[in-house]
């Protein structure tokens, strides 16, 4: 049950340091009504992580920073953003091999977000679309029907769908977020890849469930430390779930590389399930090669 480590990891969900945190989150910050997550948290969800990166005036290249904490850690890729802020279009440009590209978009957009899904597909060559239902405002439920023109469209440009489902950790509203409304998105889009994001609390039994029922439905294990990954989600990998469950960080906007990969040598995975988790996964639902095992590189962090 020990973590390989000579597997090349996709990280399906990472970043690049930002000292601009009013401008990084002000989409959630217009749409809360508590003062503290107004004025107080920097980060929207700071109440439920310890030690959130920050500090990042003093950092002259984010992609930079990025790579050498990916080099440390044995990351080979990672799935980023592509918010065409003069960061995130550099780094797919300038390391391909590095990076690929997840779109986000807001349904309340109609065509402006179609248009957006195919003019970064054309350009940056992304690979998945991400919706975060909780911070879109209006709010669009997981199974609104002003979803459907973007599944349709990933399914059409054969794009993985990535949607946060479960409670949200900002003071937002969830309901539209219940896993259970996956169901019906699944029964009216068999083609679809679809991965939830951020955990599927409290509510990931259902989700089990439901990717029992669903060949296309996936999980990854965004904005979760890996002691705090659900213990029906690791149940699941182990019998017969290895296939749909894929490892994603929260490097830098809630947690650092050190922390999660500090805790996943203790994440009992079998390991059969550790290659799959890892790396071959995200491989496939990405359409990335499968990447030859790495010998450790010079001065990479200890799990022990």
């Amino acid at each position: 049950m020990a973590m390989p480590k000579d597997v090349p990891i996709i990280d399906t969900m990472i970043g690049f340091p930002v000292a601009d945190f009013e401008a990084t989150y002000g989409f959630i910050r217009r749409q809360v009504k508590d003062d503290d997550s107004k004025e107080g948290m920097q980060f929207p969800v700071e109440y439920m992580f310890k030690d959130v990166p920050k500090g990042h005036d003093g950092v002259s290249d984010p992609v930079a920073s990025t790579l050498e904490q990916m080099d440390r850690y044995n990351i080979a890729v990672g799935m980023i953003g592509t918010s065409r802020d003069g960061v995130s279009d550099r780094a797919l440009r300038e390391h391909p091999d590095r990076f690929i590209g997840r779109t986000s978009v807001d349904p309340n957009e109609g065509m402006k977000a179609i248009q957006k899904i195919v003019r970064d597909h054309e350009e940056l060559g992304v690979r998945a679309v991400s919706v975060f239902p909780a911070g879109t405002f209006p709010q669009v439920p997981i199974n609104d029907k002003k979803m459907y023109p973007i599944y349709a469209k990933c399914v059409e440009l054969g794009l993985s769908a990535w949607v946060n489902a479960g409670i949200p950790g900002p003071r937002l509203r969830g309901m539209c977020q219940h896993v259970e409304l996956i169901d019906e998105v699944m029964y009216d889009f068999p083609d679809l890849t679809f991965v939830t994001m951020h955990g599927c609390e409290p509510w990931e039994a259902l989700a089990v469930k439901l990717m029992l029922k669903w060949p296309g439905l996936h999980y990854c294990t965004s904005a979760f430390a890996p002691k705090h990954y659900p213990k029906a989600i690791i149940d699941y990998a182990n019998t017969r779930g290895a296939d749909k469950i894929l490892y994603a960080g929260y490097y830098p906007m809630g947690l650092t590389l050190e922390r999660i990969m500090g805790d996943m040598p203790n994440v009992a995975f079998r390991d059969h399930v550790w290659p799959k988790f890892l790396h071959d996964n995200a491989a496939r639902i990405l359409g990335l090669p499968l990447l030859a095992p790495a010998a450790e590189p010079a001065g990479a962090a200890k799990s022990e």
